[in-house]
């Protein structure tokens, strides 16, 4: 079994976030970390791998310090890691993220694609049902359980305060939710062995079945309008009445100007 796990090197929002000109995330400027429901789907692979034996790649699009993270996924267990980037890849949307990472997917052999259910960095949703859509095959999301059945895969989809089984044949592409499993550490060895692996990198030309408006900025049908930073709100109106009394008739007060009683 061939397992292909989309993994994304996100901004680590606890550090704050920067902006270009143009709206995009200045990616190259911020510390970075896998995304978790990535992170998960990783781990659901990974598992898969040692229960019912398989191939895992992970893939990602992104700067070329997204090496990173695959890395990181190979230092987990993952045999393979595929970079695919390009200036020409810049500022994409969800669709034009799809349609590249879709490109690059019909380079390899697969039975099983897994992708995180949304990155914290545009928590859209959309990227991996479009990447299934570009492929053709069929999609199971919001996963919180994964096993396989012959050349079917069974999966326990999250719906509200329950969930649906879904039973699909493979080719198949399942979204991970971060609550899917507890990803594993890194080891020393897994390290040491991430570090002497040849990651692929493929960049435009090596994309198949895909066209140039369909890529990058100019391809994405989404326009950002505004981006901006968390802003700081400011130290309030402070207040200190003279007795508990006094403290009750503002609050009261204030509550009764803001309609609120």
């Amino acid at each position: 079994m061939k397992i292909v796990v989309c993994i994304k090197q996100v901004p680590d929002t606890k550090g704050g976030v920067k902006f270009n000109p143009d709206g995009t995330l200045d990616r190259g400027a911020m510390l970075t970390i896998m995304n978790p429901d990535d992170k998960a789907g990783l781990e659901a692979a990974l598992r898969l791998k040692e229960q019912y034996g398989a191939e895992v790649t992970v893939l990602t699009m992104g700067l070329p310090k997204a090496d990173e993270v695959l890395r990181e996924a190979m230092a987990m267990g993952a045999d393979k890691g595929v970079l695919v980037t390009d200036r020409v890849l810049g500022g994409a949307d969800t669709w034009a993220t799809s349609t590249t990472i879709a490109g690059a997917i019909r380079n390899l052999e697969y039975d099983l694609i897994i992708t995180g259910r949304q990155a914290i960095d545009g928590d859209t949703a959309q990227v991996g049902p479009q990447i299934s859509e570009h492929l053709n095959i069929p999609v199971i999301s919001y996963a919180q359980d994964i096993k396989i059945d012959g050349d079917h895969v069974i999966v326990q989809r999250q719906y509200e305060d329950r969930y649906h089984e879904v039973k699909a044949k493979m080719p198949c592409l399942i979204t991970a939710l971060s609550e899917l499993n507890e990803p594993r550490y890194m080891t020393p060895g897994g390290i040491f062995e991430a570090y002497d692996k040849e990651v692929t990198v493929w960049g435009r030309p090596d994309l198949k079945d895909v066209d140039d408006s369909d890529l990058g900025l100019k391809g994405s049908p989404t326009k950002i309008a505004k981006a901006s930073d968390k802003v700081k709100k400011g130290a309030g109106e402070k207040v200190v009445p003279d007795t508990p009394e006094d403290a009750v008739a503002y609050i009261v007060g204030k509550m009764k100007e803001k309609h609120v009683i």
